[in-house]
């Protein structure tokens, strides 16, 4: 396959879920990739949780915009945001909304205007709707909200939504002003096509050509091993993979297994291999998690195999990847903080196909894996 290049970054291009729970680094806007608040426009509802699927995922986050959440104009939206942000904070920012206010569709609650001053402060509502109940062009607008900040957009005010409310603009000036820090100190070579991984908003895009061709949903690293930012080569597509055990994992997670479950490496289709990958019997080996594995656990390929059917390799000294996941469940869920490090890619086979483009006349995609 033809090489490309492929950045993983958490700046300030796009608000996330893990945002509104205080984690990681995030921004105003993904669709408009760190722009100011601006004139309101109606938002695409993401299709409920329940029927949907990788496909219509991945096809309702690339409706939301096909504008790169990092591009060469990315740095110079960041500072006009910056500007805009500080301009609101001298005019006071925008209002609090009470942790406890509760809101109904149809009905006139306490806190609607409140909240309709707070969107229309943002650019999220128009000027003339500054007051009423929570009717069809509230819902429109918080919709609006929820997509710029990464949650799925269903007009409803849930916790997460209200949290990303409630952030100060003071705080969302200092994230600008470190997302523009971070890239500042970047050096990176855009290409004709180049892959994203949008760290703290858990997406990934495929660029072509200065647009958005693919958006996927991503599982990234947890608040306690977060996801590195990087810069690296796409290199090849493996699947059908085995999964080598980090060392690290293997001495904590697979070692505490070990002790309590005898039975569990066989039970996950697990085997301990030598130096020279040699099998070793699992009951001689020291599972008490107080030294460095001497050995290695690798991961049988299969349907129960932790990277699925497709692994994206791309070299780099954090020995991350991107790949598929035996539990897509976990797609559908806002946040989506729970790996190791590594990326897990909804929709996986779209985006390998898409890299193998010019390879892919050669093969039949039913049997890629």
């Amino acid at each position: 396959m033809r090489r490309m290049t492929l950045i993983a970054i958490a700046t300030m291009l796009a608000t996330a879920s893990a945002f509104a729970q205080g984690a990681g680094t995030a921004g105003p806007d993904m669709a408009e990739s760190g722009a100011a608040p601006h004139p309101a426009k109606p938002v695409k509802p993401a299709k409920p949780a329940a029927a949907s699927t990788p496909e219509s995922r991945s096809a309702a986050a690339l409706a939301l915009s096909h504008e790169p959440t990092f591009d060469e104009g990315t740095a110079q939206r960041i500072k006009e945001a910056a500007l805009s942000y500080s301009d609101l904070a001298v005019r006071g920012g925008w209002p609090i909304i009470p942790a406890e206010a509760k809101f109904a569709s149809g009905t006139q609650g306490p806190h609607d205007d409140l909240l309709r001053q707070r969107l229309l402060i943002s650019g999220d509502l128009d000027p003339d709707k500054a007051s009423g109940a929570y009717d069809d062009v509230l819902a429109e607008s918080v919709k609006r909200f929820q997509a710029r900040h990464g949650l799925a957009p269903t007009g409803t005010m849930t916790p997460r939504t209200l949290a990303a409310l409630n952030v100060p603009v003071q705080k969302r000036i200092k994230q600008l002003e470190a997302s523009l820090e971070r890239l500042e100190n970047m050096n990176f070579a855009f290409g004709q096509r180049y892959v994203v991984v949008n760290l703290p908003a858990a997406f990934a895009e495929a660029v072509e050509n200065d647009h958005v061709v693919r958006r996927y949903r991503v599982i990234v690293g947890k608040t306690e091993k977060p996801s590195p930012m990087l810069t690296a080569e796409i290199t090849s597509v493996n699947l059908n993979p085995t999964w080598t055990v980090p060392s690290s994992i293997a001495k904590t997670e697979i070692s505490a297994h070990m002790r309590k479950d005898p039975g569990y490496l066989a039970r996950m289709h697990m085997e301990v291999l030598d130096a020279h990958e040699a099998p070793i019997d699992p009951r001689s080996v020291d599972w008490s998690g107080a030294h460095t594995p001497n050995f290695t656990v690798r991961q049988q390929n299969g349907g129960w195999n932790a990277l699925g059917a497709v692994k994206i390799d791309m070299p780099n000294p954090y020995s991350v990847y991107m790949h598929d996941t035996n539990q897509r469940n976990l797609f559908s869920d806002d946040y989506r903080f729970d790996s190791h490090g590594c990326s897990r890619v909804d929709n996986v086979r779209d985006l390998a196909t898409w890299l193998l483009q010019e390879e892919m006349p050669k093969w039949n995609i039913s049997r890629g894996g």
